[in-house]
């Protein structure tokens, strides 16, 4: 009788799996070419040649950020194709917001144990994400944590790198009383809010449309959040932008302010807003006050943009596709107000 002991494999890390990971994610990384990318997938860092060419004064900005517990909706759901194109969009449309053009991204996704089935279904969002973005996928990390999280649990980080001139980097210095707040429509929820909504939907059935007719309440629960960089770019170029606003965890309430300099406040018109059927199911199930809504979630703009000429900047962002509209105007009165609430 042989006694063998421990390997790694017995104490639940498979390397044979994360091998064949690596080249399954391949073709899609392949698939998101930008240039200044040096290095082909499975090296220690990823190189990217800074594109100098054309910057007076280049400045570097990077985020990072998650999905959150969107990922445990996902999970109850059994898909995973859509949330590695939130991880991208939750990082991309925060370094737009001074102006930055997304350059590269990588990811993070550490996972209880490898399903190379599962993770390629989330690198495939990924990359779907990055070639919205124009944006390369570089490179990444897959962990496997057993006994650390839950069976059949897993978690992903992204972090990605822009760049910007300094004299057209916008921000609240740039704002003026009298601009036009310009709000651009989500799908959705996007990747906030979800530890409310997890508890409100907690006793339904995610595959009823409980009203929505087209969809059911998973789909609309999962839609991915929506990349709005280039749109943002593409506007920052034909019109005068002072700053941008990506609506994250806090809503419009909590997300304004941070782009608005001391001294100056917004008023924002909730009636101009035509939310997504999924909130007011969420509003109703839940009976969340009005107020709670609008400090939670995006309720229906993902994006803000404070412009000079808020008709120019609707005009221009709803030829390129983009569902805007005028909802508020800068002031100088401190503090966001929301009109119009009951």
């Amino acid at each position: 009788m042989t006694d063998e002991g421990l390997n790694y494999a017995k104490a639940g890390v498979d390397l044979d799996a994360a091998d064949a990971v690596v080249q399954r994610l391949r073709p899609h990384v392949e698939r998101t070419p930008r240039a200044g990318v040096l290095d082909a997938i499975g090296g220690f860092g990823g190189l990217f040649a800074l594109p100098t060419k054309g910057y007076r004064e280049p400045v570097l900005v990077s985020a990072t950020d998650g999905v959150g517990t969107k990922l445990e909706l996902a999970r109850r759901l059994g898909r995973h194709d859509t949330v590695g194109i939130d991880l991208v969009a939750m990082v991309v449309d925060d370094l737009v917001v001074p102006g930055a053009q997304p350059l590269f991204f990588l990811d993070y996704i550490a996972v209880e144990t490898l399903d190379p089935d599962h993770v390629e279904q989330i690198v495939a969002g990924i990359a779907d994400g990055c070639e919205e973005a124009d944006c390369a996928l570089i490179g990444g990390e897959t962990a496997e944590h057993p006994g650390v999280l839950p069976p059949g649990g897993y978690d992903l980080a992204g972090f990605g790198v822009g760049i910007v001139e300094r004299d057209r980097i916008l921000g609240a210095h740039r704002v003026r009383p009298g601009d036009a707040v310009v709000a651009m429509a989500s799908t959705g929820l996007h990747a906030n809010g979800y530890s409310l909504a997890r508890a409100i939907v907690d006793d339904l059935d995610l595959d009823e449309d409980h009203g929505l007719h087209v969809q059911s309440l998973g789909d609309a629960l999962l839609r991915p959040t929506r990349i709005y960089a280039p749109d943002c770019l593409a506007l920052a170029a034909q019109t005068e932008v002072h700053a941008l606003c990506h609506v994250t965890g806090g809503g419009i309430p909590g997300n304004l302010p941070r782009v608005l300099p001391d001294g100056l406040g917004a008023v924002v018109d909730t009636t101009t807003f035509s939310p997504p059927d999924v909130f007011g199911i969420l509003q109703r199930h839940g009976r969340v006050a009005d107020a709670e809504m609008w400090r939670t979630f995006n309720m229906g703009a993902g994006m803000l943009a404070v412009v000079d000429d808020g008709r120019t900047a609707v005009e221009l962002l709803r030829r390129r596709g983009v569902d805007a509209w005028a909802c508020g105007v800068v002031d100088t009165r401190p503090g966001v107000r929301l009109a119009g609430l009951g």
